[in-house]
């Protein structure tokens, strides 16, 4: 995949009569990142259920869940071929079939095995949103809104994780405040999974209401249509013309990237090849979608029964869009880096915070809790990493990668940071039952250990790109 601009890109490229137009366009490539989110996050409110149904232990249930990621990162690493082999548009559709497929079959699953396979189908899905999603939009917005127009797609990830919670919660309430009860032909946790069906339906239609990324389709050849999707995007008026010169300039002053060509310096790929992988990996090393995955599981750990922790999970899911939005109002004015070191120390101090009041956990006659001090202490800083994550690592990670890397390497770089993202994640899902199950609290160590390192590479390994232009070498 290709991302490219004029190399001396208008801050006018839309008049400001055009930004509802381009907005509602930007809107539903983001629709992706709502099923990103739904479909990651969902499978925490019915982790109990599925235990209950099959009869799986923490070390089966941390492989069901996580393998959704293995998925992803082959959705992801596929993503930037298939987008240039058959246009963003189609991307988007055949991400919107697999979510609607894998909801169906998750849903009225046979055995285990089988809802890991269509969890596998979904994850493929979410990483095909993961990537097609920020490059659509950065190819159709305006440089001048750029940083949070390509915030949209955090912000519906968000969305989404808040939306599965709200539903889990409310198929719940339905079944008893049990995500293993019974709800009409079937039981609670299997409307959860099957709820996705509605958005990703929703996806296909609307994908096929927008234009198709003008950079494809000048790539492609297609120049009348390309001139189409300018005046669409940018308005009538638009010099159409200049525009698709410019990106044809962009596309012959640029060969394919190839991942062969992430390789130099000393230590075998180029530094700020590095740089992106760091920022991917420690995005997930936090141990952030242990809140998203297994939160519900985790507070019942603690001592609070299903209806309640399923309302926690809803409750961090809106600090986890309030965050974004913080983030979103700050990345364009006081920069990247400073807001990902804030974050970093924010989640640090709550992390450890998590961790102290963990190994307060109490087993008296098979009744486990914790204390009052330190469960107060165990809500208050698990609701502060979400957000001090959603205020900046949720969002700085996808908006950097978009723009750290020069031209000729980004669309390699990028999968690459991708593939890394999802791996990172699939370790951390897999590994958190059993943890847990060990100590719990060694566990939030570990994620604070990670949050510190983070600071660290940020200093040191992180260039600022507030103002960069992508058509950059």
């Amino acid at each position: 995949m290709v991302f490219t601009e004029s190399p001396h890109p208008a801050p006018d490229a839309a008049p400001p009569e055009r930004l509802g137009r381009v907005a509602f366009i930007t809107s539903v490539a983001a629709i992706g990142g709502f099923l990103f989110g739904y479909d990651s996050a969902v499978i925490n409110g019915a982790v109990t259920g599925i235990q209950h149904h099959f009869g799986v232990g923490a070390g089966r249930t941390g492989t069901i869940v996580a393998v959704a990621l293995l998925g992803s990162a082959l959705g992801a690493a596929a993503a930037g071929r298939l987008a240039e082999r058959i246009g963003r548009r189609r991307v988007m559709q055949t991400a919107a079939v697999l979510f609607a497929v894998s909801a169906i079959g998750s849903a009225l699953p046979v055995t285990a095995s089988a809802l890991g396979a269509w969890r596998f189908a979904g994850g493929i899905a979410i990483g095909l949103a993961s990537l097609i999603g920020p490059t659509y939009i950065a190819e159709v917005s305006p440089p001048a809104y750029r940083g949070r127009l390509g915030s949209f797609q955090q912000a519906a990830i968000v969305l989404g994780i808040t939306a599965s919670q709200l539903v889990n919660w409310g198929i719940a309430q339905g079944a008893g405040g049990r995500s293993e009860g019974q709800l009409g032909p079937l039981e609670a946790w299997q409307w959860m999974l099957l709820a996705a069906f509605v958005p990703a339906v929703l996806y296909y239609f609307l994908s096929a209401r927008i234009p198709e990324s003008p950079h494809y389709l000048v790539a492609n050849g297609r120049e009348a249509e390309a001139r189409d999707a300018i005046r669409d995007i940018e308005g009538p008026a638009a010099d159409a013309d200049g525009r698709m010169a410019d990106i044809a300039r962009s596309l012959r002053d640029t060969h394919k990237p190839r991942v062969r060509d992430l390789l130099g310096g000393p230590v075998g790929l180029l530094p700020v090849v590095w740089a992106g992988i760091g920022l991917a990996v420690f995005q997930q090393l936090v141990g952030i979608n242990v809140i998203f995955y297994y939160s519900s599981v985790l507070w019942q750990s603690v001592g609070i029964d299903q209806s309640g922790s399923l309302l926690i999970s809803l409750s961090t899911s809106i600090i986890n869009i309030v965050g974004t939005v913080v983030a979103m109002l700050l990345i364009d004015r006081i920069g990247r880096k400073p807001l990902a070191l804030a974050g970093s120390v924010g989640m640090a101090v709550s992390l450890a915070l998590a961790a102290w009041a963990f190994s307060y956990k109490i087993d008296s006659g098979g009744h486990i809790a914790l204390p009052d001090t330190q469960g107060t202490v165990a809500l208050v800083a698990a609701h502060a990493f979400v957000f001090f994550f959603a205020a900046s690592w949720g969002v700085v990670l996808w908006v950097m990668v978009g723009e750290m890397f020069p031209l000729s390497i980004r669309a390699a770089a990028i999968s690459v940071a991708t593939a890394f993202n999802w791996i990172a994640n699939w370790a951390v899902t897999e590994t958190f039952p059993s943890l847990a199950q060990w100590n719990l609290s060694v566990g939030y160590m570990i994620y604070a250990a990670f949050a510190v390192l983070s600071a660290c590479f940020v200093v040191l390994g992180v260039t600022e790109t507030k103002g960069t232009r992508l058509g950059g070498n």
